[in-house]
């Protein structure tokens, strides 16, 4: 358009410098016959007439070049910056001081490329604003277009694109032509049937996903412009763990019911004896009211070790912290547990340093709680004849001292696929084991790990079945 102008203009003034030239060069031959019919004499007159032809021509071509490059140097500017805009500076103006049309030409212009600028400005800022939202989102989010190409990702919904791009449903391994995200991924096959079900139906889609032992919350939107499906938008959330806790919430009422049912109904049932005078005799009814108060101390302490780990995980759990001397403590363990341990035919043995073992900062009643829990479950276990180990030693580990405590027993020993799980609450590895006045609840490993947590020690454990099991705490020393 500005060089269309711009011919025009100088066109123009060509064909009106043309025309005068003419009108002046008729004239001229005109005149110039009038002055030979009238005077005799005429060449100086004739020379004056072709000097002043001369300068007229002169003046009216650097007039019409003066015209023509007034006109076409604001056009020429106008055509620089709008290049300028084309190529995204939008902060190129047009200096203009003249108040014609090409002045108001500029200016127009001038807005415009402030308009511009701001838009510019606005989208950007919308944009950045966008990128640090989806950015700082825990959650991935992916677009795709019609055809199931990756258009967007957040950095999460990149992570879990390339982790998906070559499996099935449920982990399984499934080959897939998908290219990269950097050259242009399509959907995972987990995300196939979501994403046709959109294309096809053009509804939000709500579900969950089980991928590599994980469970993803998916939301699937349709995206539209001007009425027509251009693609989709997949919002995807790791719900493993709120997925765990809702079994493990299932599970915990289910083994407390379990565990209250059994004693429940035989306190139940024998106190129904002794009212129907079932038990002939005093020892009869002597046995009777004895397996009453045994479930019933069952009872008691499954509520105890509920009511503990409940405060423990809420927080509310109080613990008196003072100075200790561990071996006064395991004395007092070695009095009480040798003769139950000589009663069932069990060697139980403690070995201790002759220096104090001393802690600073312990309970001593959770400790004893601790030791009491794994003394109870090593008894329990270890038949007659079999030997169980206490010993207690001060270690140096990363510039600390630590003190060491090993439970060791030769009983019948833990299975390796039920090692990772025996500190979780109700979970036995002995699931055949029976009830009786020392019988588990499933709760006391639970305990232990959450006592000598809050001490700010560690316990783990190593066992084999049919060798025994050895449980390892690690206390903070002096």
């Amino acid at each position: 358009m500005i060089k269309f102008l711009r011919s025009i203009v100088g066109k123009l003034w060509l064909t009106i410098t043309g025309l005068v030239i003419i009108v002046l060069a008729i004239l001229g031959m005109f005149l110039l016959e009038y002055i030979e019919l009238t005077f005799a004499d005429s060449a100086p007159i004739k020379n004056l007439f072709i000097i002043t032809g001369i300068i007229g021509f002169s003046m009216t071509t650097f007039f019409a070049l003066f015209l023509s490059s007034r006109i076409t140097r604001p056009l020429i500017q106008l055509k620089e910056a709008a290049e300028h805009v084309s190529r995204g500076n939008y902060n190129k103006r047009i200096a203009h001081t003249s108040s014609d049309e090409l002045g108001e030409l500029a200016n127009a212009f001038n807005n415009m490329a402030e308009q511009l600028q701001r838009l510019f400005d606005a989208l950007q800022h919308e944009k950045e604003h966008l990128s640090s939202i989806l950015s700082s989102m825990s959650d991935a989010v992916v677009t795709f277009d019609a055809n199931g190409n990756v258009i967007l990702t957040n950095p999460k919904g990149s992570e879990l694109m390339e982790a998906w791009e070559n499996i099935g449903l449920d982990g399984e391994s499934a080959h897939s032509s998908a290219s990269n995200l950097q050259s242009g991924g399509t959907v995972p096959k987990p995300l196939h049937s979501l994403f046709e079900s959109i294309v096809n139906g053009s509804e939000e889609r709500v579900t969950k996903l089980n991928v590599f032992n994980s469970v993803w919350s998916v939301v699937v939107t349709p995206l539209f412009s001007d009425e027509h499906l251009r693609g989709a938008v997949a919002v995807l959330r790791d719900v493993t763990e709120e997925h765990k806790l809702d079994k493990l919430r299932n599970d915990f009422l289910a083994n407390v019911s379990h565990e209250l049912r059994t004693p429940i109904s035989m306190v139940q049932g024998y106190s129904e004896a002794l009212l129907d005078d079932i038990a002939a005799s005093p020892e009869e009814q002597r046995q009777l009211v004895q397996i009453i108060h045994e479930e019933s101390l069952r009872m008691g302490r499954l509520v105890k070790d509920l009511l503990d780990l409940a405060k423990m995980q809420s927080g509310h759990l109080e613990m008196h912290f003072d100075r200790l001397i561990l071996q006064e403590l395991l004395h007092r363990f070695e009095r009480k547990y040798t003769p139950i341990a000589r009663d069932r035919g069990i060697l139980l043995e403690f070995a201790m340093p002759a220096e104090p073992l001393v802690m600073n900062r312990a309970d001593e009643g959770r400790l004893e709680q601790v030791l009491t829990n794994l003394l109870d479950n090593a008894i329990r276990h270890t038949p007659p004849g079999k030997h169980i180990h206490l010993i207690a030693v001060r270690e140096i580990m990363d510039g600390a001292a630590w003190i060491k405590l090993d439970v060791a027993d030769e009983g019948q020993g833990i299975a390796e696929h039920d090692l990772p799980y025996i500190f979780e609450r109700f979970y036995k590895a002995d699931k055949a084991r029976t009830r009786g006045l020392n019988g588990g609840t499933g709760l006391g490993l639970a305990i232990v790990k959450h006592f000598v947590d809050a001490h700010g020690g560690r316990i783990s454990v190593k066992s084999k079945v049919g060798e025994g099991t050895t449980f390892t705490i690690y206390l903070p020393a002096d």
